[in-house]
This record gives C-alpha cells, structure tokens and sequence, in this order.
C-alpha cells in the first residue's frame, strides 16, 4: 500500500468539505482496518483517461461518486473557457444511462456546468449515448457528457466527454482536458446552487428530431412495407434502448417487434443477467429464447447507453445462433452498399471505416464496390474523429468495430445501435424478400470473399497488481515476440506505440500513421493476425485474433468453424504463455 498517497488522501476526504456519509464510511473502513479497500479507494485518483471517466461506484479518489464527477466536469469547464475565452455563450448537453446513481451524476455534472455560467441542456429523463451525440451537434453545443459505463458490471459507472462534433474527446483536446482536471482541487468543487436559468430540460421534441433524423436513412422503404411483418424480438437489457429503439422501429414501418418484457424495465442492477452486454450469450439468452419459441426472424438486443447491439438468428438447421460484431459489421457494410448500388444512390465520394483489430472481411467488401476503406484506432471516437474531419469532401456512409458498435451515415459521431437495430431489421426484411435468412447471407459473403473467423480472448486483471500486471505482459512481448504461434511463422510485427511495422526477416521499419496506442500486432504465414492491447475502460487486456480460410463447393461449415477455432485459442494461449 502506497502509504503516503493514501494517507493524504484520507486527511484531505476526511477534513474537508464531504458529506457526512463519507465521511462516516471512510472512518468505518479505518476502524475496521480495511487496509485492502483504503488503498484500492485512494491510492490514486480515478483516471480522467481520453474518453473520460470509468471506474467502481463508491467513496474515494479512485472511485467514481460526486465529487470525482464534479472535479471531471470542472476539469472539462475550465478547459472550454480556455478554448473559447471571448464571452461566446457555452452550450453543453447532458445524458444518462439506466446504472445506479447515473441520473445522480447527471444532476451533478449539469450542476457544476451551471456554475460555470453555461448553457446546460439536459435529458429529462434516461437516452442512448447515440442521441447525445445527434443532439450536440443539432442544438450547436461545444461539449457534452454521457454518464454511462456502457456494458460494464453494475457495480461501474462512467463519465464520457464529448466535443462539438458530437464524437468522444480526441487529441489535442483529450490530453488538454486531462489536464485541467488534473489541476482541480477536489476541496473547492460547488456541487450545488441556483442554476441562474441555466438549465433546460430536453422533451418529446429533442426524440423526435432524433427518430426523425434517422428515418431519412432508410434505403429501402419498399421492401420494409413488403415485408412490415417481419417477426422481430428486442431486448433492451435493462437500459436506454427502451426509450428510442421500439419506436425507432415502428416509424421504420415494422409492425411485428415483440419485447423481452423481463428486461424491458430500466434497472442498474441488471437483474436479469450477469453482465448486461450483448456480447455475451447469457445476457441474450432471455431474448433467444423468446425468438426461439415465437418463430422470429430476428432478435436483437442493446447494452446500457444503447450504443452496441447484438443479434441472434436461426442458422440453416433453424437453430438460433449468435452473431458475433465482426460478422454483423460485414452485412451491415455489405447490404448498405449493395442497397445503395441498386437504387444507383451510391455516392462517388463515399467511404466505409473500421478499426484495426477489425475483420479484413469489410476491406474486401468495401474494395469490390469500388470504396475505399479507411482503419484507424481501436475505439469508436477515431472513426467519429475520421468522419468529421472529411466532412464536406468524402461521406461515411457504414462502418463500425468487432465489439459491436457501428454506424449507417453521419447523423451521429459515435456508435448508434438504434439506427443499426433499423438497418439490421431492413436488411433482414431486404433478403427476407429474396426468399433468404441473414445467416445465408452471411454464408453468401464467405462463398465470395472466404470464411473468416475471429476470436476474442479478455483477461481480467483487477486492481493495482492486475494494472501493473497488464503493464508487463505487453513489456514482455514487445521485448521477447514470438517467432511463431501454433507452429505457424510470424512474418510481421507492427507496434502501435512505436508507430513502426517490420517484416521479422527484415530490419527495414516501416512509420504507421496512426496515433500513438498500446497495441501489438502480430501478422502470421498464413494470414492470421493476433492484436493485443490493454482495455481503455476495463481492467482487461484484449487478444484479437483473425483467421481465413478458403470456402469449397460445399463447406462444412461447423467443422471448418471449429478446426479455426481451435487454431486461434491455441496460438493465443502461446502468446499469453510466453
């Protein structure tokens, strides 16, 4: 325990201006001797890291609670008045999501704001991180915040800081900001006060330029009037996709959307699954199972803050299957085109964007229609970041990451899994017409391009020693790569954070021209690539692993799926070995 950090902490929480709560339970841990908690909880302040905020609910500098959301928010403030000194009126809009104490730390952020004599528009009540993003930039606002901690456990909340383009914090903005709240003494915060009329509440108005907005999207109109019945089942897993997505649907023009009603309610505690992320097959299970028994052609379901969607559909024996973010970027990208195409809409300039541990599929995709398709960090901020700075020359028109988040046009700057819930029902309506489910689509794409698998491997490394942990694992493997993994050769290795690339029979470097990012990325023989990097928001580092494989006349498809399978775990458990 870093003795010295902690004890100044405690000093400062404990004689200055906190709430009788906490200082009452600082005084209990201290009493009880609770030296494990003390230290986890002040032996550091909570990162204000380039998307902001994310960390365990509680008392503590390292925890996140009203007075690191306030010293966040009075960091961001005093950043914009540096940004725009001359008197121009600042404008700021405020969401949040279903998590505990969510709507708490709104109340605190607008409040703060406030304080600081900005405008301040803010949800009445809980809206998808998307529609923040939409609404930032149509009310003109010069920042905004997102209290949401995503799919995270319930015990985690978070603090996403957004820019006037409507997109997550980037460079130079994201390091200037950590600064200024780096500089904020947590004693001198004003939680509280008149808000001078400062404040507005966003109404039924503010959804309706956001259902409105995305409806002009729509590509195929036609077909969903055809095909309106189509059997969908929704599941918002106890957060906002409640709020915009049935309606979404409906003003699509699907009849037929069925929810999971036991998940239907918000609640921060998720009662109903272990983790509330639709990456996992048990937070889906309740909507597979209801899709199963209705006959549906479709299910989806929507984490938290409704920015990351997941999708169930029955395989080519009837059974429902999961399809994982790198196989629903590709049809989203792929029908988008192709829909586009066929109404002869599809823009000279247009383009499609993914991140770099992102399926290979979508480049080739992109490439037979002619579009060029741009990669760029893992993290959705850097294809919002991509989107606005080519406004007015090029037109994102799909794109998105293997975590599932993507996005179909440029109403927003981040990932909007309410207008993807509406394309993957259009899309599934559109093949539904051709007398085909979306796994035969699916297969489609493989008999085309070649079936490509991906696989990926999370470590969960909690606390002080899982951070420092993390640290050395990639030390190591930059020191020591591997020079092959599954008996298969490394031939490349490409280091984000170095910014370099070289062939490992080669001594010549060649400059990635991407920001600096903690990745590694290790290129294989046989076209296999393995990234890793530590998690952004979680105490996790990631193992991405991509492998292909040629499609016969007439695939096995579960035998080829398993034989990939197998490959990439065991070339992972090498990697994570060494």
């Amino acid at each position: 325990m870093d003795n010295n950090t902690v004890q100044t902490n405690l000093e400062i929480w404990q004689s200055g201006n906190f709430d009788a709560t906490t200082k009452e339970f600082i005084n209990t841990l201290i009493k009880d001797n609770n030296e494990e908690e003390l230290s986890d909880a002040f032996y550091k302040d909570l990162d204000f890291g380039t998307g902001g905020l994310r960390g365990v609910m509680g008392v503590g500098t390292n925890r996140m609670n009203q007075y690191t959301v306030g010293r966040a928010t009075q960091g961001l403030a005093n950043y914009l008045k540096k940004i725009y000194p001359n008197g121009e009126q600042i404008k700021v809009a405020v969401s949040y999501d279903s998590r505990n104490r969510s709507k708490e730390f709104a109340e605190v952020t607008a409040n703060v704001f406030a304080a600081n004599g900005f405008k301040v528009y803010v949800f009445a009540e809980l809206r998808p991180t998307p529609q923040l993003s939409f609404t930032i930039r149509e009310l003109g606002c010069h920042s905004g915040v997102m209290i949401t901690a995503s799919h995270n456990p319930k015990e985690y909340n978070g603090y996403k800081a957004y820019w006037k383009d409507g997109g997550q914090l980037v460079a130079p903005h994201d390091k200037g900001v950590i600064a200024e709240v780096n500089k904020v003494d947590i004693r001198e915060l004003k939680l509280t006060g008149s808000d001078l009329g400062l404040i507005d509440y966003l109404d039924e108005k503010s959804d309706q330029q956001y259902l409105q907005r995305i409806k002009s999207f729509s590509i195929n109109e036609d077909v969903v009037a055809d095909q309106k019945d189509l059997n969908i089942v929704f599941s918002s897993i106890h957060g906002t996709g409640i709020t915009m997505v049935p309606k979404a649907l409906a003003l699509w023009g699907f009849t037929n959307v069925n929810l999971v009603i036991e998940q239907a309610t918000p609640d921060g505690n998720f009662p109903t699954v272990i983790y509330p992320n639709p990456e996992e097959e048990e937070a889906m299970s309740m909507g597979v199972k209801q899709g199963a028994a209705g006959n549906a052609d479709l299910v989806m379901a929507t984490d938290p803050d409704a920015d990351r969607v997941g999708v169930a559909v029955k395989n080519d024996k009837g059974k429902f299957v999961l399809l994982n973010g790198n196989q629903i970027g590709s049809l989203l990208v792929d029908y988008v085109l192709t829909a586009l195409k066929e109404k002869g809409a599809l823009p000279s300039n247009g383009f499609i964007c993914k991140t770099i541990v992102t399926t290979e599929l979508i480049q080739k995709i992109a490439g037979s229609f002619g579009v060029p398709c741009y990669d760029v960090l893992t993290g959705f901020k850097y294809i919002g970041e991509l989107i606005t700075s080519k406004e007015g020359s090029e037109r994102f028109l799909a794109g998105g990451e293997e975590s599932y988040g993507y996005l179909v046009g440029d109403l927003a700057r981040d990932k909007d899994a309410v207008i993807s819930c509406c394309f993957i029902a259009e899309m599934t309506a559109y093949y539904r017409s051709k007398g085909k489910t979306l796994y035969e689509a699916l297969q489609d794409l493989y008999k085309r391009y070649g079936f490509y698998k991906e696989k990926l491997v999370s470590l969960t490394k909690k606390g002080k020693s899982g951070a420092a942990e993390i640290v050395s694992m990639m030390e190591t493997m930059r020191a020591t790569p591997p020079a092959a993994l599954g008996g298969v050769a490394v031939v490349k290795i490409s280091d984000y954070k170095l910014q370099q690339a070289w062939e490992k029979d080669s001594d010549v470097k060649t400059t990635i021209a991407l920001p600096v990012s903690d990745v590694l990325q290790f290129t294989l023989a046989d076209g296999t690539v393995i990234s890793a990097r530590p998690s952004g928001t979680e105490p996790k580092i990631k193992f991405y692993c991509s492998t292909l494989t040629m499609v016969s006349d007439n695939p096995s498809w579960e035998n080829m799926e398993t034989e990939m399978m197998d490959k990439m775990q065991k070339m992972i458990d090498e990697l994570v070995a060494q």
